[in-house]
């Protein structure tokens, strides 16, 4: 059943994300694969959606919306901006601390589960690789890759969280 299902939605799935992603500006292949994790949680939590086209469509449109909020929300990186005020200054002191920064940075990347410390590293390599290049190193799609860097930057943040918080003092 699960198998006819799916085989059945891949089409409408590839021209809904598609024609949505073009439209909003976002990767059809990311979208195909937010609302086929969807699916596939609706169907362990629940039966299959009564009408599978029309919750697909709705999915994409969802799908596509959220992208469209998360892209609106994010800012490029301007090197030295948001950075402390004492980074910037060429002293020892203020390299020193740059440097273990880093070192506790690269550390925690190492912490990493699964491939994403080989992809954070790609994403901080100074070679600056393409998305493209990313894809191919790591043997994954590159429609993947936008949300699998969210999944690794994620854990990375919640990794580095937990660092900050156990080294302070409790009072």
């Amino acid at each position: 059943m699960t198998h006819d299902l799916l085989a059945f939605l891949r089409p409408l799935l590839a021209a809904e994300a598609l024609a949505e992603g073009r439209a909003c500006g976002v990767e059809p292949g990311d979208l195909e694969q937010a609302v086929w994790l969807r699916l596939l949680e609706r169907l362990a939590a629940d039966a299959p959606p009564a009408d599978p086209p029309d919750w697909l469509r709705r999915a994409v449109r969802a799908e596509a919306r959220r992208s469209r909020r998360t892209a609106r929300r994010e800012r490029p990186y301007t090197p030295g901006a948001g950075e402390p005020a004492e980074d910037r200054g060429a002293g020892p002191e203020a390299r020193a601390l740059a440097a273990a920064r880093h070192r506790a940075l690269h550390a925690a990347v190492r912490r990493l589960p699964g491939r994403c410390p080989r992809l954070i590293a790609a994403l901080l390599s100074p070679e600056d690789p393409t998305y493209r290049e990313i894809a191919g190193e790591l043997g994954i799609s590159q429609g993947s890759l936008g949300p699998e860097r969210s999944r690794c930057l994620a854990c990375l943040r919640r990794l580095l969280a937990a660092e900050v918080a156990g080294r302070e003092g409790r009072g």
